[in-house]
């Protein structure tokens, strides 16, 4: 199949996407309007205008009168989500004068759920930029595909396959238009529930609007250039974790606690372990900080607690810059970033459900180790037995995305340390990496608008390809040089 013949396949299907995200896009011009920022109002409308344009366009190319190949929902969600950046930077380009790529980076953070920004001065941007901000990240915490699977409510194995490729496992219901209501619902409630908690802190309604949107979708941007410590809130800092532990927990626990009597938080095994890395976190950062940094024992709880949770749901917030602490209490902090929340929540990162995979996968081939050839050991996972053909696939192909994971990290911070030539410690190179690799946002203040064009295309590329979870990308570039089934 050539190229021509894939993207007739899919190109109403990707049309389809953009008409309805334009809408959604739309929502900005109701602030810029309630706020009477009138020059904002053809800026902020490029975007809902060129989605609607390109996706009129894209429905009127004549369709193959077939499915798409799963290879061709990989290369369209990856395409998706970078067109998606390239529109949504144009309101900071036309409406406050950045660099397009600035504004791209700051459509791409926003988006992919990261947080990390190249703004200078955002206590003086307009609101209705301010709002749009924290749009992307609300409707890019469950993804551009859900959400238009949701509200077109049409189901076949295409937008099945896109439903999947954007990194999205959890089945609710029987179909993925269901299922992707029933995520939304959670979402929206959630959303109404964060926004009354964050409330209680005694805010503004902007601000606390604001905070609750991009905490529930574990973001992190912010109003203000010095995010939640410009507050001084000790209370807002306390209400805030909830909600990113929220955001980062699987959303097929809440079904099941609505559906069902009886079930907890607890009796799901990424549920577990998040509350027990953020346990582990606290204690270790607590302990570096009053022994490696002479910090006083309450204020080092302080941003311990705050910290972890930040970093083990993968949200943006921070209450100091891990650039103060000791490397060894930066990387930890890094290993939080890098393994990430849980699969099936808006949370970035590797995801708890391959670490307990992994785990579970290394337990198994040592068990097999140590017992005689004629002996079968059983694979248990999720209480289930699974068989040994079935189980070696999926560790291997677990396994696989962890070490792309890894590599990525690790070539592109010896990339970005050529490109941006910088005083800071090579640790806190790496986390502000694995911080956008891992869609996190926490940031030791590497990333800045003073970095160079390259080393923030560099970032901009690493965002996008930890929120689609590499293996799209890798389809999209592969798909340019041969030919594809």
């Amino acid at each position: 199949m050539d190229r021509i013949e894939w993207f007739s396949i899919i190109a109403r299907d990707i049309g389809s996407i953009f008409r309805f995200v334009s809408v959604a896009t739309a929502v900005p011009l109701i602030v810029a309007v309630i706020y009477r920022e009138w020059d904002m109002i053809l800026p902020m409308a490029s975007v809902p205008t060129v989605l609607f344009l390109l996706g009129t366009l894209l429905l009127r190319i004549p369709r193959e009168e077939r499915e798409a190949p799963l290879s061709a929902a990989l290369m369209a969600v990856a395409l998706i989500w970078l067109i998606m950046a390239l529109v949504s930077g144009l309101p900071f380009h036309l409406g406050i004068g950045v660099p397009y790529l600035d504004g791209v980076f700051e459509a791409m953070s926003g988006w992919t759920d990261t947080g990390l920004t190249v703004m200078r001065s955002i206590d003086e941007m307009p609101r209705t930029l301010l709002f749009w901000r924290s749009l992307m990240q609300w409707l890019g915490g469950l993804g551009i595909v859900a959400f238009t699977v949701a509200m077109a409510s049409r189901s076949g194995l295409t937008q099945f396959r896109l439903y999947r490729s954007e990194g999205r496992s959890e089945a609710l219901m029987p179909s993925v238009v269901a299922t992707g209501i029933e995520m939304w619902k959670i979402y929206v409630v959630l959303t109404i529930a964060s926004i009354g908690l964050i409330l209680l802190s005694g805010i503004p309604v902007w601000d606390a609007v604001n905070i609750a949107i991009v905490a529930i979708s574990t973001g992190g941007f912010s109003v203000h250039a010095g995010g939640i410590p410009f507050y001084n809130n000790t209370l807002l800092e306390l209400l805030i974790v909830p909600v990113m532990i929220a955001g980062a927990l699987p959303f097929k626990v809440y079904y099941l606690i609505y559906r069902r009597r009886g079930a907890r938080f607890i009796d799901d095994q990424q549920a577990r372990l998040l509350f027990f890395l953020i346990a582990i976190g606290i204690v270790v950062i607590t302990w570096d900080l009053v022994t490696l940094n002479a910090v006083d024992l309450p204020t080092a709880v302080h941003q311990a607690f705050f910290m972890t949770a930040a970093a083990a749901t993968s949200t943006g917030f921070q209450i100091v810059s891990p650039n103060e602490w000791a490397s060894v209490t930066v990387l930890f902090l890094a290993m939080l970033v890098a393994i990430g929340g849980s699969s099936g929540s808006t949370a970035g990162g590797i995801k708890l459900s391959r670490v307990v995979l992994g785990f579970q996968s290394l337990v198994w081939w040592f068990r097999r180790m140590f017992v005689s050839g004629k002996v079968l050991v059983p694979f248990r996972h999720e209480g289930r037995v699974i068989p040994k053909n079935v189980a070696d696939l999926e560790i291997s192909r677990n396994m696989l995305v962890i070490m792309l994971y890894l590599l990525i990290i690790f070539v592109s911070t010896i990339l970005v340390m050529h490109l941006q030539p910088t005083s800071f410690d090579s640790s806190n190179v790496i986390f502000d990496v694995t911080s956008a690799m891992c869609n996190n946002g926490i940031s030791t203040g590497f990333v800045s608008p003073d970095m160079d064009s390259a080393a923030k295309a560099l970032f901009i590329f690493v965002m996008w390809i930890g929120r689609l979870e590499i293996i799209p990308v890798i389809m999209l570039f592969t798909g340019l040089f041969k030919r594809f089934d």
